[in-house]
């Protein structure tokens, strides 16, 4: 899912940018001062493992691969906003160090993989939270909003190159979409299993929606 340059033209990859900047300045300025210093430590042992993560892929289908992304682990571990700061970071390193996606498609990258799938999984495990009265809310909410936020992200990457003139819309959609379909199971499974994990052993950690007001 991380774009390399060449694929989205200069107006997409640079009103991308400017929207993922502002997300970032709104993150680094209020919202950050709502992160406690308790959760600092948390973050980097959050970005560490999602970055490492990251780096293994599994095949999918048709010679495809994808690999575990973390937004949504991040959320519910750290709240929204440190988890958009979690996959930034976590990006930009693997931009900048590993070239994995281009840098000028940095800031879509950071959109898509931050704020839209941040977003949306979060929105899915709230309204979960809401919507649920049995006490397994949680399992059902981070594994619907762990999937969600990969097949959205594919999403909108696809509606980015349509958009750029990359591949027609109709062929990126339903290609994108498929195989993130299956990733977004992967993504759901290892969450939920994370988060059994922790609740295991540092139950104190987990808040299930504690920070849903950031």
């Amino acid at each position: 899912m991380h774009i390399p340059d060449g694929f989205l033209d200069t107006k997409t990859w640079s009103s991308l940018a400017v929207a993922s900047g502002a997300v970032m300045a709104v993150a680094l300025s209020g919202k950050a001062k709502r992160i406690s210093e308790e959760q600092v430590p948390l973050m980097g042992v959050a970005a560490a493992f999602i970055f490492a993560a990251q780096m293994i892929n599994l095949p999918v289908a048709g010679g495809t691969s994808g690999h575990f992304m973390g937004a949504m682990l991040a959320a519910i571990l750290l709240g929204p906003w440190a988890a958009f700061l979690i996959m930034a970071t976590v990006l930009i390193v693997q931009c900048l160090v590993f070239q994995d996606g281009g840098l000028l498609a940095l800031g879509a990258n950071i959109f898509n993989m931050g704020v839209v799938a941040v977003g949306s999984g979060w929105l899915v495990y709230n309204l979960a939270k809401r919507l649920m009265t049995t006490e397994k809310w949680w399992r059902i909410g981070s594994f619907s909003g762990a999937w969600i936020s990969i097949v959205l992200s594919a999403a909108v990457v696809a509606v980015e190159l349509s958009l750029s003139g990359a591949v027609a819309l109709r062929q990126a959609l339903p290609a994108m979409v498929g195989v993130h379909a299956i990733i977004g199971l992967v993504e759901g499974v290892i969450t939920l299993a994370v988060l059994e994990f922790i609740y295991k052993v540092r139950p104190d950690l987990l808040t299930f929606g504690g920070a849903a007001d950031e």
